[in-house]
């Protein structure tokens, strides 16, 4: 594994702003609604810009909006600097949502070096689909969202987990052919359609509360958020929000919890 220095940090940080300018760019001249989220929505609150130690930016999109932002990328986006991926328009990809990747850069994650797209340095695009607001049935569709996610990483899984008896299960995953992955994932889309729920959530990701998802509330009402000296469109109830996610989110982690994501190679470029 690579050890990211603080000066090449620094410069990931500053292409991963360019595309965030992009997607603030296409989403104003199409009228589409956007959220930074996560830690890129803390880092806007509590640092004024990235996390010192963030590696990556998060943006969310509700699903028709998400859906917006796939096509208006066909037209829109500036593909001198930028590809947009997901699974419909890139072979081999593995994830349940997008990312949009710096051309003329590498970002290899460990133990993803084999898989078959390019890999640059990129900021996440993330679909929200709702999910039951009865707690019971939310449990059962994260139970659903964990076992079709765990299918996607076996892939992954399979040379990646530490545990070897989870290894030969995910080699066991990895002979499901993708292509009916992505149909039942498609099934679950097209069945949260339409249906105005309170929460919603990422299906294809994580969701590490007990609540099993977020209000939907949060990502239908937006404000103005400084960020690195821009100005993006995050969760206007902010405080309601990170709260959520991370409790006390103003104090500090200790510093064991301040990491880079595992990579085994990192090429940097200046602007085109």
């Amino acid at each position: 594994m690579l050890t990211v220095t603080k000066d090449q940090l620094r410069k990931i940080q500053i292409i991963e702003l360019e595309m965030l300018e992009e997607v603030d760019r296409i989403c104003k001249k199409c009228n589409i609604r956007y959220n930074i989220i996560a830690g890129t929505l803390l880092g806007a609150v509590r640092h004024g810009g990235f996390i010192p130690w963030d590696d990556d930016a998060d943006v969310a999109f509700l699903r028709p909006e998400y859906e917006k932002f796939r096509q208006a990328c066909k037209t829109e986006l500036d593909t001198t600097r930028f590809v947009f991926q997901d699974h419909r328009n890139t072979k081999g990809y593995r994830w349940g949502y997008g990312k949009l990747r710096r051309k003329n850069t590498l970002f290899l994650r460990e133990h993803q070096e084999e898989m078959p797209y390019f890999q640059g340095i990129f900021i996440d695009i993330f679909p929200l689909d709702a999910v039951p607001d009865h707690y019971c049935l939310r449990t059962i569709k994260n139970f659903e969202c964990f076992c079709v996610r765990k299918i996607l990483w076996s892939k992954v899984g399979k040379k990646a987990d530490k545990n070897p008896v989870k290894r030969k299960i995910f080699e066991i995953l990895d002979k499901i052919p993708e292509e009916k992955i992505f149909a039942y994932y498609h099934q679950m889309i097209k069945r949260a359609r339409n249906k105005k729920t309170k929460m919603v959530r990422i299906l294809m990701f994580p969701t590490p509360n007990s609540e099993w998802g977020y209000l939907r509330y949060w990502y239908e009402n937006s404000a103005d958020m400084e960020f690195e000296g821009k100005v993006f469109q995050g969760i206007k109830d902010y405080d309601s929000y990170l709260s959520f996610k991370f409790g006390e989110y103003r104090k500090l982690p200790p510093l064991s919890m301040r990491k880079v994501h595992p990579v085994s190679q990192i090429r940097l470029t200046s602007k085109v």
